[in-house]
Parts: structure tokens; C-alpha cells; sequence
């Protein structure tokens, strides 16, 4: 039998008890408030473990395996799944179902939020994403030890666009600038909300991640805090965004607490670094990552560090 390591840990997926707030297929109930809509397409299911290039030897992470389409074609090519189910009922009809298979010493199932709890070391990541967990679920893996050496993930449309999008481009965001700083990422395939039981209200596509190696060697919450002040309203220069008076007090603020000594006007040095680095005029769309690294190494050189919340 598959193993079936419990937790506690309420999670994104989770179905509510009554039938109404769902969809069911043969007798299992469905919640689309909490992001169940289980992929049914077998060439989608191919597409997507074809991208991850699995080996034999590789242990593979899967979120939210629902009933198992994508898990049991996993679990022909790797050499171990690990799998994060929230929903019991749906970790039950998954161990039956696997249990009829010849791969059930391959499955471990953990029945928890792959949020909150820890992740074990893995070689690839293959998911059909709850869209509630996104963004926290992508940076935890881009910062989980040991990398892994792919990441095959399906989310809603808008946000891989926001994951892969570049200087310039619409969907070019804070999201974009963190993620690529970590990671290569590239669009995979579209995926018609036809292709899920129940449908859900948006498109999806599928992106593979690939981690950057070596990791940047950059405090990833100072860069994080530069980002949120570049992108605050992402058509404004720099220049205007750092002039903002909550900016320029929080910055003074860090600049006393590191044991610095702050000019008359602050607000003009903020200025002055900008303009020194030839960012006073630039939009933060149209940076890519190289130049925001250069501006924060900047900032830093001259005291000023980001740190808290505007």
C-alpha cells in the first residue's frame, strides 16, 4: 500500500461537506471555491510530463494529485512521487486507486498543505497548481535546499504570463523580476478550461521552471522591498516613485538603524543615487533584471537599504 503520512494542516483545497458547493463525478465531490478542478485530457497529462523530462532514478514532487490522472503517469517514470493532498477524500479514492497498480510502493502521499509544511529534496516538481497557492508555492521551491532541476507547473493563464513576461512587455511585473532573478522560465503550452472536470472559470498554461545555478548570491527581501517601491504604479519613474514621502521616511529610518549618519536631504541623496546610476528617468517596466541588481548595489553603497513595509 501506499504510504499516507498525516497532517493536521488545513490547506487551499480543501472541499466544503455539502453538495452544493461542488461538482461530482463518480461520487467524488468537487470544490471549485478551493481551486478542485481535476485535469482530464490524457494528451495534456502527456504534454506536461513529456516537458519534465523525467528520469528513473528521480523523486518527483506532485501537488494536489486530486484523483490520480496526472499521478499515475508519474509514477511510470519516476523512481519515487511524493505527493501533497489537502482533501482526505481525495487522498483516499487516490491510494485505491494506485493501490491496483504495480507502482504503489513508488507513492508516498503526505495529507497536508504543501504551504505549511515542509518540502522534502526532490528532483523535479510536476503539478496541475491549486491557483490559490501560486505565487507562495513558487517561490518556496525557488528557495527550497537542494534545488531541484525542473519545475513542470500549470497555473491560470494571467499569472504564467506575469511569471514569463518581459521589460516592456504588459504583464511585466514585480512577480516577473523575482521569479526570472531565480529562475529560467518558459511557456510551455495553453490549456483550455474544456480540459478540466469541472471547468474552471479561467484559462491555464503550463510554464517549466528551471533554477538558476548557482543561486544569486543577493539578499532576496532587500531586492523584494527595492521591487515593491519600483512597482508601485510600474508607469511612474523612479525618480517619482522614491521621492514619495513614505519611501523617503522609511529609507531615512533603515539608514539611522544601520549606524549611518544621513545628509540634511535625504530625500535628495535618494535622488541624487538614482541619478548617479542613470535610473532617475527610467520606468520600472522597462528594467530588466541585470539593471535592477545594479541599482540596488547602488543603493546599498550608499546606506541605503530596504527593509520593512511603506
Amino acid at each position: 500500500m501506499p504510504k499516507h503520512a498525516k497532517s493536521k494542516a488545513r490547506g487551499h483545497t480543501a472541499a466544503a461537506s455539502g453538495p452544493a458547493s461542488g461538482y461530482r463525478r463518480t461520487g467524488v465531490l468537487f470544490n471549485k471555491d478551493f481551486g478542485q478542478h481535476i485535469l482530464k485530457n490524457p494528451l495534456v497529462v502527456t504534454g506536461i510530463i513529456d516537458k519534465a523530462n523525467i528520469r528513473s532514478s528521480d523523486t518527483v514532487l506532485e501537488i494536489g494529485p486530486g484523483t490520480g490522472n496526472l499521478t499515475i503517469k508519474l509514477l511510470e517514470k519516476a523512481g519515487k512521487l511524493i505527493a501533497y493532498e489537502v482533501d482526505s477524500r481525495l487522498a483516499d479514492e487516490l491510494v485505491k486507486r494506485v493501490s491496483k497498480t504495480m507502482y504503489k510502493s513508488k507513492l508516498h502521499l503526505v495529507l497536508g498543505d504543501a504551504i505549511k509544511n515542509p518540502l522534502p529534496a526532490f528532483d523535479v516538481c510536476v503539478a496541475n497548481m491549486p491557483y490559490q497557492i501560486s505565487s507562495p508555492f513558487v517561490f518556496k521551491i525557488l528557495k527550497h535546499r537542494p534545488l531541484f532541476r525542473c519545475a513542470v507547473l500549470m497555473f491560470q493563464r494571467e499569472f504564467a504570463l506575469r511569471l514569463v513576461a518581459k521589460p516592456g512587455e504588459e504583464h511585466y511585473c514585480r512577480l516577473s523580476v523575482n521569479a526570472q532573478l531565480l529562475s529560467n522560465i518558459e511557456h510551455v503550452m495553453k490549456v483550455s478550461k474544456n480540459n478540466f472536470r469541472p471547468p474552471p472559470k479561467v484559462e491555464s498554461s503550463v510554464v517549466r521552471i528551471v533554477p538558476h545555478r548557482p543561486a544569486p548570491d543577493v539578499d532576496l527581501s532587500e531586492f523584494d522591498g527595492l521591487l515593491r517601491i519600483a512597482f508601485e504604479r510600474k508607469n511612474r519613474t523612479l525618480a517619482a516613485a522614491f521621492k514619495k514621502k513614505g519611501v523617503v521616511a522609511l529609507l531615512l529610518q533603515n539608514f539611522k538603524q544601520l549606524g549611518g549618519e544621513p545628509p540634511e536631504d535625504f530625500k535628495q541623496f535618494i535622488v541624487d543615487v538614482l541619478t548617479e546610476s542613470d535610473y532617475a528617468s527610467k520606468r520600472p517596466q522597462q528594467l530588466a533584471v541585470a539593471d535592477f541588481l545594479r541599482l540596488l548595489k547602488a543603493f546599498n553603497d550608499a546606506g541605503i537599504h530596504f527593509r520593512g513595509s511603506i
